[in-house]
C-alpha cells in the first residue's frame, strides 16, 4: 500500500523542513479534532523559491507551482500536529489561496489549482476540499501565493 508520504515524494517536491519562525503565532493549531494551519508561502527550508507578483515577473505555472509549495508546507505542519500520521486525515475542509498579482489579472482560480491538485494527489478524496482563490496587493516578503487550511482529524 501506498503511503502518504510516498504519493507526496511522486509529485517531484522535496518533502519541507522547515524551523518554526519567531512569530507571535503558531504555524499550526489544533483544537479537538480540527487543524488550523496559519498561511504558509513557497519557502525551501530557508529560502523564499519564488518572490514577484503573478502577471508581471511570475508566470501562471510558476504560481500554480508556488501553490503547490504552499500546500506541501502545509502538509508538513499539519504532519507535525499528527506525530507524522497523514494517515489520520478525515477530511480537508477548507483552504484560502492569497495571490499576488498585476491589475487586472483575473485567473485566481488557476493558481489555486496547484494547490488543491496537489492535495487531492497525495490526500485523495480526504483532499477535496473548499476552497477560495482571491487577489491581493501584495503579500508578506513580496511572495506571489500564500495558503492556509482547515483539516478534520482523527
Amino acid at each position: 500500500m501506498t503511503s502518504f508520504r510516498d504519493r507526496f515524494e511522486q509529485t517531484g517536491l522535496t518533502w519541507p523542513e522547515i524551523a518554526p519562525a519567531d512569530f507571535p503565532f503558531a504555524p499550526s493549531i489544533r483544537v479537538d479534532n480540527v487543524v488550523y494551519i496559519s498561511g504558509q508561502i513557497p519557502e525551501a527550508g530557508e529560502d523564499i523559491a519564488y518572490t514577484g507578483k503573478v502577471g508581471e515577473t511570475i508566470s501562471l505555472e510558476e504560481a500554480k507551482q508556488a501553490a503547490a509549495m504552499c500546500v506541501a508546507n502545509i502538509l508538513f505542519w499539519l504532519s507535525r500536529e499528527l506525530d507524522g500520521d497523514l494517515s489520520r486525515v478525515v477530511q480537508v475542509a477548507r483552504i484560502t489561496v492569497y495571490v499576488n498579482a498585476v491589475a487586472g489579472f483575473s485567473d485566481y482560480s488557476t493558481v489555486g489549482n496547484g494547490a488543491s491538485e496537489l492535495l487531492l494527489k497525495v490526500l485523495g478524496d480526504r483532499g477535496r476540499h473548499a476552497r477560495a482563490a482571491i487577489g491581493m496587493a501584495g503579500l508578506p516578503l513580496n511572495v506571489p501565493v500564500e495558503v492556509d487550511a482547515i483539516i478534520h482529524v482523527r
